[in-house]
């Protein structure tokens, strides 16, 4: 007579619900919940969680060596802030800088094209229509070459924009603001 066959024992995660197995499957930001679980609880389906985590606390253990090591000058200075990518590439975090350029098309028509108002929580839109209204022109925002959102205006209004921007957004400041002529950057105060 064959044997009976026995029932198979599934490893659920804590988390998700889903079998461990599936849990990569699951939504990207649910895996990354899963992940610690995963580590303590079936280390042997995933080693490479396992691997990884290593080399987190490791690079943990190393950034805080590193800030806790004396340095020259000051100790006041601003640490940039970076962020990890996957693959361990760092990237790192937008410069405060509000960048005005002026475009010229057909020879006597141009664009003002400004870039970085969102950094200082300025609401794109709203900025458009406003900049719209001030300068009696056409002005919507669009995505550069870069993949960044963008206003651009018609027409040369680079005379008064940085006044209007100070005025309008009090909290930028009018040393955050850069012109691009000729291809350098040039402070706007």
């Amino acid at each position: 007579m064959a044997e009976k066959p026995q029932p198979v024992h599934v490893l659920y995660c804590g988390n998700c619900g889903l079998p461990a197995e599936y849990c990569e499957f699951g939504s990207g930001s649910e895996f990354e919940k899963c992940k610690p679980w995963l580590i303590q609880n079936a280390p042997d389906l995933y080693p490479d969680l396992v691997k990884d985590s290593n080399l987190n606390e490791a690079d943990k253990v190393s950034d805080q060596l590193q800030s806790t090591s004396i340095s020259e000058g000051s100790s006041t200075s601003k640490k940039e802030e970076v962020k990890r990518l996957p693959g361990g590439k760092i990237k790192k975090k937008d410069k405060q800088e509000i960048i005005i350029e002026k475009v010229t098309r057909n020879r006597r028509k141009s664009i003002t094209t400004i870039k970085g108002l969102e950094i200082f929580g300025v609401k794109l839109s709203d900025a458009s229509k406003k900049l719209g209204k001030k300068f009696a022109t056409g002005a919507s925002v669009v995505k550069g070459p870069t993949e960044k959102e963008q206003i651009d205006v018609q027409g040369d209004i680079s005379y008064d924009i940085v006044d209007f921007i100070t005025e309008t957004w009090p909290d930028v400041p009018e040393s955050a603001i850069f012109f691009i002529e000729d291809g350098k950057k040039v402070p706007a105060a």
